[in-house]
């Protein structure tokens, strides 16, 4: 008998839904599985054969499948999941973050100055003293450190302290930099460098952090200890749940780090790869640029590593001050704005970043910029109206990548593009009372509103963005994925006196549906992982708790028991 046919007669016979006629490699029963399948239905059991699931339904029928090899779990009413996917990480540089020492976690401004004098101890007097990406919005304090402070921290080494495009230095960073009161931004880029009331300099480079000419002195690790450390990082992400992530931010350097892991087994979990790209470059280089990641190998589907996607920026930081508003950010003490009518930055100019867009989705590749205010949305969105033009968008999923602040008109044009988004939770969590405080409540009503996206049909993702340490809680941002579930239902910030615009919470459903099977279809491998579907590869995790039933404050304590890809257990909790 043909297995297909014999396939089909046991789906009529058993009522199940099966995908093989063997008898499956691995049977786990009696428990609570959520398939996240259209009608999010929860099963008893299921079958897994080979690297994929070969059946899901009760218990009495899967196991009637099993043969005299097929190994069985009792999952004793443990409830299982499909592998969690976070759509934002740059694992590959934070793996190695604290590769020459490890850096305390900091949060108040008089941490960063004691972190600075640590430095002072063991740093050659005159090199450079860098802190990177310890934001502002996490500080108790709510500022920048000011370019006093960092002069009598470190006064005989240039300090950076920096927040991804904006940074403050001290006064010898200021001068080994070669930024004077006569300094002026001529590259043709934007940015802008602080002068006070007397025109000189106060340290703050807002979206300019090009012109400081930082050198680490830390020891920088081998190839080899790059793929050990990016090792150590994927087995952590399994340890709280994640089977998939996106690398948002790969260069050719950084993608061999990825194929050197593959091909050690580091690589557990399954990575789209985004080419880094700047657009503002001679567009010959830009087009040459997208036809090396067009016509690079892994830009063929590979269910472990694919280059699929092209990221740029288009705009700063919410968490740095320099995002690109539709209004002013206002004088501000906790960014350092003095200017009354800044609204940000903005990096790529209009015909640039249509004429990208369009180059690289004609040649198959996800396009996405991080694009955090809501002008930045709005730019994003009427590029691609503009590429829509030229050839409908929606088959390509173009993407925007963090689009904190929105509204009510982006999120129609994105329904209608069919344009899809990764965004970020556990900000929500770490900035959202820094953020209230900059901007107020009514200006809050459309930063990450996910009831709306949700009601409107805009597929969006969870993610973390992920940049240095390893560790789920101690990160940077905080990759937990169960912190993020929970904040999107509860829109609870921390150290923040209830929710922040309650309207747009979001279900428990929907927000494991952000983390599992909308992210597999922003990444376009929906019809591999998301949920728990005959076919399916079998990527899955066995859990402590019923996310479904829980107290929504403990959902960021859950534990991850067991972790699965493709069939095979890569991770067991001792």
């Amino acid at each position: 008998m043909k297995p297909l046919l014999l396939a089909s007669l046991l789906q009529v016979t058993l009522g199940l839904a099966v995908a093989s006629a063997a008898p499956p490699d691995l049977i786990l029963h009696h428990g609570r599985i959520v398939t996240v399948n259209p009608k999010f239905e929860i099963v008893d059991a299921m079958a897994v054969t080979g690297d994929r699931l070969s059946a899901v339904g009760s218990s009495a029928d899967v196991l009637k499948l099993a043969g005299p090899e097929t190994k069985q779990i009792d999952l004793g009413g443990r409830m299982v999941l499909p592998g969690l996917i976070d759509s934002h990480v740059h694992a590959a540089s934070a793996a190695i973050y604290e590769f020459d020492h490890p850096v305390r976690d900091m949060d108040t401004v008089d941490d960063v100055l004691a972190y600075i004098r640590e430095r002072v101890t063991v740093v050659p007097e005159g090199s450079w003293i860098v802190v990177s990406q310890v934001f502002i919005t996490r500080l108790r304090d709510q500022r920048f450190p000011t370019k006093k402070e960092l002069d009598e921290a470190a006064p005989k080494h240039p300090v950076m302290f920096r927040t991804g495009p904006d940074a403050m230095l001290n006064s010898l960073g200021l001068k080994a930099s070669g930024i004077d009161r006569d300094f002026e931004i001529k590259d043709g880029k934007s940015g802008q460098i602080e002068k006070d009331a007397s025109g000189e300099p106060t340290g703050m480079l807002r979206g300019s952090t090009r012109f400081a000419k930082a050198k680490s002195p830390d020891r920088k690790p081998n190839a080899k200890e790059k793929v050990e450390a990016l090792g150590k990082l994927m087995r952590d992400y399994n340890s709280v749940g994640l089977t998939g992530v996106a690398e948002r931010n790969a260069g050719p350097d950084t993608i061999e780090i990825y194929q050197a892991a593959r091909e050690s087994g580091d690589l557990t979990c399954r990575t789209f790869l985004c080419w880094a790209l700047d657009p503002n470059q001679d567009f010959e280089k830009v087009k040459k640029s997208l036809d090396e990641a067009a016509a690079h190998p892994l830009h063929a589907y590979n269910d472990r590593l694919w280059l699929r996607g092209v990221k740029c920026f288009l705009d700063g930081g919410m968490l740095t001050g320099s995002a690109y508003m539709e209004k002013p950010w206002g004088v501000s003490t906790i960014y350092s704005i003095t200017d009354p009518e800044y609204r940000g930055v903005r990096q790529i100019e209009a015909d640039r970043l249509y004429e990208t867009a369009k180059y690289a989705l004609e040649r198959d590749l996800q396009f996405t910029a991080h694009a955090v205010g809501d002008a930045a949305t709005k730019a994003m969105v009427d590029a691609y109206r503009r590429v829509n033009s030229d050839f409908p968008v929606a088959p390509t999923r173009p993407n925007i990548t963090h689009c904190n602040f929105m509204s009510s008109e982006v999120i129609a044009s994105m329904k209608e593009l069919g344009v899809v988004a990764d965004l970020q939770p556990v900000w929500l969590y770490s900035d959202g009372r820094t953020l209230f405080n900059q901007f107020g409540n009514e200006r809050m009503t459309w930063f990450q509103p996910y009831r709306t996206l949700f009601d409107k049909g805009v597929i969006i993702g969870g993610g973390s963005d992920h940049m240095q340490k390893i560790g789920s809680f101690r990160s940077i941002n905080a990759y937990n994925p169960w912190l993020g579930i929970e904040t999107a239902m509860t829109r609870i910030p921390r150290r923040f006196e209830g929710p922040l615009h309650p309207e747009q919470v979001i279900t428990r459903e929907e927000a494991i549906r952000l983390y599992t099977i909308n992210n597999a279809f922003i990444l376009f491998d929906e019809q591999n992982r998301g949920s728990l579907e005959p076919g399916k590869l079998a990527d899955f995790i066995v859990i402590d708790r019923d996310l479904l039933t829980c107290p929504e404050k403990e959902i960021r304590d859950t534990q991850v028991l067991s972790t699965w890809v493709g069939g095979q257990k890569i991770y067991e909790k001792q």
